[in-house]
Protein backbone atom coordinates (compact mmCIF):
# COMPACT_ATOMS: atom_id res chain seq x y z
CA UNK A 1 0.00 0.00 0.00
CA UNK A 2 2.88 2.89 1.08
CA UNK A 3 4.71 1.50 -2.40
CA UNK A 4 1.37 2.71 -4.09
CA UNK A 5 0.60 5.39 -2.01
CA UNK A 6 4.16 6.52 -3.62
CA UNK A 7 3.36 5.76 -6.74
CA UNK A 8 0.14 7.99 -6.68
CA UNK A 9 2.55 11.10 -5.12
CA UNK A 10 5.09 10.75 -7.94
CA UNK A 11 2.34 10.67 -10.99
CA UNK A 12 0.37 13.46 -9.66
CA UNK A 13 3.91 15.67 -8.64
CA UNK A 14 4.72 14.54 -12.21
CA UNK A 15 1.51 15.59 -13.98
CA UNK A 16 1.27 18.85 -12.62
CA UNK A 17 2.66 21.77 -13.06
CA UNK A 18 2.48 23.04 -9.54
CA UNK A 19 0.25 21.58 -6.76
CA UNK A 20 0.83 18.15 -7.04
CA UNK A 21 2.65 17.76 -4.30
CA UNK A 22 0.17 18.91 -1.88
CA UNK A 23 -1.76 15.48 -2.73
CA UNK A 24 0.94 13.53 -0.49
CA UNK A 25 -0.28 14.24 2.96
CA UNK A 26 -3.87 13.48 3.31
CA UNK A 27 -3.19 10.04 0.77
CA UNK A 28 -0.54 9.12 3.61
CA UNK A 29 -3.20 9.80 6.24
CA UNK A 30 -6.05 8.28 4.94
CA UNK A 31 -4.59 5.05 3.03
CA UNK A 32 -1.18 5.04 5.08
CA UNK A 33 -2.49 5.78 8.47
CA UNK A 34 -0.13 8.12 9.34
CA UNK A 35 -0.25 10.89 11.93
CA UNK A 36 -0.32 14.33 10.40
CA UNK A 37 3.48 14.61 11.75
CA UNK A 38 4.72 11.77 9.91
CA UNK A 39 2.57 12.34 7.31
CA UNK A 40 4.23 15.47 6.73
CA UNK A 41 7.84 14.14 7.70
CA UNK A 42 7.08 11.76 5.03
CA UNK A 43 6.11 13.81 2.68
CA UNK A 44 9.09 15.94 2.58
CA UNK A 45 11.39 12.82 1.73
CA UNK A 46 9.06 11.53 -0.76
CA UNK A 47 8.85 15.02 -2.57
CA UNK A 48 12.39 15.79 -2.34
CA UNK A 49 13.21 12.54 -4.02
CA UNK A 50 10.72 12.36 -6.95
CA UNK A 51 12.08 16.09 -7.43
CA UNK A 52 15.38 15.65 -7.69
CA UNK A 53 14.95 12.76 -9.85
CA UNK A 54 12.60 15.02 -12.53
CA UNK A 55 14.97 17.23 -12.28
CA UNK A 56 18.12 15.59 -13.67
CA UNK A 57 16.89 15.98 -17.44
CA UNK A 58 17.44 19.62 -17.38
CA UNK A 59 20.34 19.80 -15.04
CA UNK A 60 22.49 21.12 -18.10
CA UNK A 61 19.59 22.61 -20.16
CA UNK A 62 19.07 25.89 -20.24
CA UNK A 63 15.77 26.02 -18.40
CA UNK A 64 16.94 26.48 -15.30
CA UNK A 65 17.32 29.99 -14.16
CA UNK A 66 20.71 29.21 -11.35
CA UNK A 67 20.50 32.29 -9.85
CA UNK A 68 17.67 33.29 -9.00
CA UNK A 69 16.91 29.67 -8.20
CA UNK A 70 19.24 29.59 -6.07
CA UNK A 71 18.46 32.36 -4.13
CA UNK A 72 15.11 31.00 -3.60
CA UNK A 73 16.56 27.34 -2.87
CA UNK A 74 18.58 28.41 -0.17
CA UNK A 75 16.17 31.10 1.79
CA UNK A 76 13.58 28.06 1.36
CA UNK A 77 15.98 25.44 2.89
CA UNK A 78 16.79 27.94 5.87
CA UNK A 79 13.45 28.38 6.56
CA UNK A 80 12.14 24.85 6.09
CA UNK A 81 13.30 23.59 9.64
CA UNK A 82 11.48 26.53 11.30
CA UNK A 83 8.18 25.66 9.76
CA UNK A 84 9.01 22.15 11.10
CA UNK A 85 9.52 23.03 14.50
CA UNK A 86 6.02 25.12 14.29
CA UNK A 87 4.31 22.42 12.71
CA UNK A 88 5.24 20.21 16.12
CA UNK A 89 4.20 23.18 18.66
CA UNK A 90 0.59 23.48 16.76
CA UNK A 91 -2.21 21.07 17.68
CA UNK A 92 -2.59 18.90 15.38
CA UNK A 93 -6.13 19.51 14.65
CA UNK A 94 -5.54 23.13 13.75
CA UNK A 95 -2.27 21.94 11.62
CA UNK A 96 -4.73 19.99 10.01
CA UNK A 97 -7.36 22.32 9.39
CA UNK A 98 -5.03 24.95 8.01
CA UNK A 99 -3.05 21.69 5.67
CA UNK A 100 -6.97 21.65 3.85
CA UNK A 101 -7.80 25.00 3.78
CA UNK A 102 -4.27 25.44 1.91
CA UNK A 103 -5.15 22.64 0.01
CA UNK A 104 -8.95 23.78 -1.22
CA UNK A 105 -6.86 26.88 -2.47
CA UNK A 106 -4.87 25.49 -4.82
CA UNK A 107 -7.44 23.14 -6.07
CA UNK A 108 -9.52 26.66 -6.63
CA UNK A 109 -6.29 28.25 -8.09
CA UNK A 110 -5.47 24.66 -10.42
CA UNK A 111 -9.06 24.87 -11.88
CA UNK A 112 -8.74 28.53 -12.54
CA UNK A 113 -5.39 28.48 -13.93
CA UNK A 114 -6.63 25.47 -16.23
CA UNK A 115 -9.41 27.11 -17.38
CA UNK A 116 -7.78 30.78 -18.14
CA UNK A 117 -4.57 29.30 -19.21
CA UNK A 118 -5.05 25.63 -20.77
CA UNK A 119 -1.83 25.82 -22.80
CA UNK A 120 0.38 25.79 -19.67
CA UNK A 121 -1.64 22.75 -18.40
CA UNK A 122 0.56 21.04 -20.91
CA UNK A 123 3.73 22.22 -18.96
CA UNK A 124 3.93 19.60 -15.96
CA UNK A 125 7.42 18.90 -13.79
CA UNK A 126 7.64 15.65 -15.77
CA UNK A 127 7.64 16.41 -19.23
CA UNK A 128 10.63 17.21 -21.34
CA UNK A 129 11.57 20.98 -21.54
CA UNK A 130 14.21 20.39 -24.27
CA UNK A 131 12.22 21.54 -27.12
CA UNK A 132 10.77 24.73 -25.88
CA UNK A 133 11.57 27.99 -26.37
CA UNK A 134 13.96 30.22 -23.65
CA UNK A 135 12.22 33.61 -23.74
CA UNK A 136 14.70 35.50 -20.99
CA UNK A 137 15.79 35.47 -17.71
CA UNK A 138 14.65 36.38 -14.33
CA UNK A 139 15.14 40.42 -13.46
CA UNK A 140 17.91 41.77 -15.94
CA UNK A 141 21.64 41.21 -17.11
CA UNK A 142 24.05 44.13 -17.81
CA UNK A 143 25.49 45.11 -20.38
CA UNK A 144 28.39 42.72 -19.83
CA UNK A 145 25.68 39.82 -19.79
CA UNK A 146 26.30 39.39 -15.68
CA UNK A 147 22.95 38.89 -13.50
CA UNK A 148 21.96 42.03 -11.81
CA UNK A 149 20.77 41.10 -8.30
CA UNK A 150 18.14 44.83 -7.97
CA UNK A 151 16.85 44.95 -4.57
CA UNK A 152 13.55 44.97 -5.72
CA UNK A 153 14.17 41.36 -7.46
CA UNK A 154 16.25 39.76 -4.42
CA UNK A 155 13.82 41.32 -1.78
CA UNK A 156 11.07 39.68 -4.11
CA UNK A 157 13.18 36.22 -4.32
CA UNK A 158 14.27 36.17 -0.23
CA UNK A 159 10.47 36.92 0.74
CA UNK A 160 9.28 34.66 -1.67
CA UNK A 161 11.53 31.90 -0.59
CA UNK A 162 10.89 32.36 3.77
CA UNK A 163 7.19 31.64 2.75
CA UNK A 164 7.64 28.63 0.55
CA UNK A 165 10.30 26.76 3.57
CA UNK A 166 7.65 28.05 6.13
CA UNK A 167 4.57 26.34 4.66
CA UNK A 168 6.63 23.32 3.32
CA UNK A 169 8.25 22.89 6.87
CA UNK A 170 5.06 23.19 8.51
CA UNK A 171 2.81 20.87 5.43
CA UNK A 172 5.47 18.94 4.34
CA UNK A 173 4.33 21.12 0.96
CA UNK A 174 6.87 21.37 -2.04
CA UNK A 175 5.87 24.59 -2.30
CA UNK A 176 5.61 24.76 -6.68
CA UNK A 177 2.17 26.48 -6.20
CA UNK A 178 3.83 29.70 -5.09
CA UNK A 179 7.24 29.05 -6.47
CA UNK A 180 5.96 28.95 -10.13
CA UNK A 181 3.54 31.96 -10.26
CA UNK A 182 6.14 34.03 -8.16
CA UNK A 183 8.96 32.81 -11.42
CA UNK A 184 6.10 34.06 -13.97
CA UNK A 185 4.89 37.53 -12.28
CA UNK A 186 8.89 38.64 -11.63
CA UNK A 187 10.16 38.04 -15.59
CA UNK A 188 8.55 37.22 -18.53
CA UNK A 189 9.66 34.12 -18.70
CA UNK A 190 8.24 30.94 -20.10
CA UNK A 191 6.52 28.42 -18.30
CA UNK A 192 8.74 25.41 -19.17
CA UNK A 193 11.87 27.84 -17.36
CA UNK A 194 9.26 28.51 -14.34
CA UNK A 195 8.20 24.70 -13.98
CA UNK A 196 12.01 23.00 -14.68
CA UNK A 197 13.54 26.11 -12.16
CA UNK A 198 10.45 24.97 -9.58
CA UNK A 199 12.35 21.28 -9.39
CA UNK A 200 15.46 22.12 -8.08
CA UNK A 201 14.27 24.75 -5.05
CA UNK A 202 11.46 22.51 -4.18
CA UNK A 203 14.07 19.14 -4.06
CA UNK A 204 16.34 21.70 -1.83
CA UNK A 205 13.56 22.73 0.44
CA UNK A 206 11.74 19.43 1.14
CA UNK A 207 15.23 18.15 1.32
CA UNK A 208 16.02 20.81 4.48
CA UNK A 209 12.07 20.09 5.47
CA UNK A 210 12.97 16.27 5.85
CA UNK A 211 16.56 16.55 7.37
CA UNK A 212 15.25 18.47 10.35
CA UNK A 213 11.96 16.24 10.34
CA UNK A 214 14.51 13.17 11.16
CA UNK A 215 16.46 15.12 13.87
CA UNK A 216 13.56 16.00 15.26
CA UNK A 217 11.71 12.78 15.39
CA UNK A 218 14.83 10.07 15.67
CA UNK A 219 12.91 7.12 16.02
CA UNK A 220 11.48 7.69 12.49
CA UNK A 221 10.61 4.84 10.04
CA UNK A 222 12.95 4.69 7.00
CA UNK A 223 11.44 1.44 6.11
CA UNK A 224 8.15 3.55 5.57
CA UNK A 225 10.18 6.58 3.89
CA UNK A 226 11.95 4.17 1.51
CA UNK A 227 8.77 2.73 0.07
CA UNK A 228 7.44 5.75 -0.12
CA UNK A 229 9.97 7.48 -1.75
CA UNK A 230 10.61 4.47 -4.06
CA UNK A 231 6.99 4.68 -5.31
CA UNK A 232 7.51 8.59 -5.97
CA UNK A 233 10.57 7.77 -8.08
CA UNK A 234 8.84 5.31 -10.22
CA UNK A 235 5.54 7.47 -10.31
CA UNK A 236 8.02 10.42 -11.59
CA UNK A 237 9.16 8.20 -14.17
CA UNK A 238 5.84 7.28 -15.34
CA UNK A 239 4.90 10.54 -15.63
CA UNK A 240 8.26 11.87 -18.06
CA UNK A 241 6.68 8.46 -19.95
CA UNK A 242 2.87 9.39 -20.58
CA UNK A 243 3.16 13.29 -19.72
CA UNK A 244 3.38 14.49 -23.31
CA UNK A 245 -0.34 12.24 -24.09
CA UNK A 246 -2.60 13.40 -21.18
CA UNK A 247 -1.31 16.58 -19.59
CA UNK A 248 -4.04 19.05 -20.25
CA UNK A 249 -6.48 21.21 -18.53
CA UNK A 250 -9.01 19.08 -18.21
CA UNK A 251 -6.50 16.44 -16.29
CA UNK A 252 -5.21 19.79 -14.09
CA UNK A 253 -9.64 20.71 -13.38
CA UNK A 254 -9.79 16.38 -12.51
CA UNK A 255 -6.72 16.74 -10.18
CA UNK A 256 -8.44 20.19 -8.95
CA UNK A 257 -11.82 17.91 -8.09
CA UNK A 258 -9.75 15.24 -6.49
CA UNK A 259 -8.07 17.21 -4.20
CA UNK A 260 -11.04 19.06 -3.03
CA UNK A 261 -12.89 15.78 -2.36
CA UNK A 262 -9.70 14.17 -0.46
CA UNK A 263 -9.55 17.59 1.69
CA UNK A 264 -13.37 17.27 2.43
CA UNK A 265 -13.03 13.77 3.37
CA UNK A 266 -9.72 14.05 5.66
CA UNK A 267 -11.36 16.87 6.96
CA UNK A 268 -14.86 14.75 7.83
CA UNK A 269 -12.75 11.86 9.46
CA UNK A 270 -10.82 13.96 11.57
CA UNK A 271 -13.68 16.48 13.58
Amino acid sequence: MLLLIGLIIGLVLGLTGAGGSVFAVPLLMLMGGLSMGDAVGISLGAVAASTLYGSIRNWRGKKILWVPGMILAATGALTAPFGKWLGMQTPELWLLTGFNLLAMIIAVRMWISAARTPERARVVRAGNFSAEPSLGLLCNLSKTGQFELRPRCVSGLVLGGILVGLLSGLFGVGGGFLIVPLLLALSPISMAQAVSTSLIIIAAVSGSGFISHVAMNPHSDWAVLGLVVTGGVLGMMLGQAISHKIANARLQKLFAICLIAISVTTLALHY
